[in-house]
């Protein structure tokens, strides 16, 4: 795939690697990088030799969040909005594992960017936050509010207070912290270890992700545990039984 925001990488141990290319810009986001990174991911999502997927930047940062040249531009508004709500989407429901590799300064839409993946490594440079709510623009709660609680999250959503890596790691919203020529390794090793497991019970479990998130206790566990077993352990027992 060629593009013109982002970088695109087809490993053949089964990673997709998508670096935000826009390095003059600090990586802001686009409507031309949301397309593509819309695009790029409706391909992997379809395609089975990609099981995992890292997101990255180049240069010094993450993303400093959405290009606010666009919203100068009034004729640009609707498609702002329209392929801002696809993008989010996109990554959101993605069906595999995704993995941020945060190499830098992820602010705003790229705190966002952040929040939507499972995993997150970052180097001692990172910073989060959401400073755009001292310019008047709501801020993306509920993400946030399941990674590191509620009480955390109305802070840090209505403060705008930026964070560093060692501060993300200690509450919990950073997995991991790489130093900086240790960051690809460590994120394509974590995709390495993520990938001992078959396909179809990543996406599962995936999917208990997104779907089970605000249900009570005996709604998931029926969920997550009783179809779970129904549809995967006793079927696999079933299979070595007639093998």
């Amino acid at each position: 795939m060629s593009f013109t925001t982002i970088l695109t990488e087809e490993l053949p141990q089964g990673i997709g690697v998508l670096t935000l290319n826009r390095p003059e810009k600090h990586n802001a986001i686009s409507i031309l990088m949301r397309r593509e990174i819309s695009a790029c991911l409706k391909v992997w999502e379809e395609n089975p030799a990609i099981r995992v997927v890292i997101l990255t930047g180049a240069g010094s940062s993450f993303t400093a969040g959405f290009d606010l040249g666009e919203f100068r531009k009034p004729a640009l508004l609707e498609e702002i909005y329209q392929t801002s709500s696809e993008y989010h989407r996109r990554i959101w429901y993605f069906p595999k594992p995704t993995i941020a590799a945060v190499n830098g300064p992820a602010l705003a839409g790229g705190f966002d960017l952040v929040k939507l993946c499972d995993i997150r490594i970052c180097t001692p440079e990172a910073r989060f936050g959401h400073p755009e709510i001292k310019f008047g623009a709501p801020t993306l709660f509920t993400p946030l509010k399941w990674l590191i609680g509620a009480g955390l999250a109305r802070e840090l959503c209505l403060s705008g207070r930026i964070i560093d890596a060692a501060e993300a790691y200690r509450i919990g919203l950073a997995n991991e912290l790489a130093a900086g020529e240790k960051l690809r390794e460590r994120a394509l090793e974590t995709a390495a270890r993520i990938m001992e497991a078959p396909q179809p019970a990543l996406e599962q479990t995936k999917r208990f992700f997104l779907d089970n998130a605000d249900r009570g206790f005996e709604e998931s566990f029926s969920i997550e545990h009783d179809k779970g077993f129904q549809e995967f352990l006793l079927q696999k027992a079933v299979a070595a039984l007639k093998s």
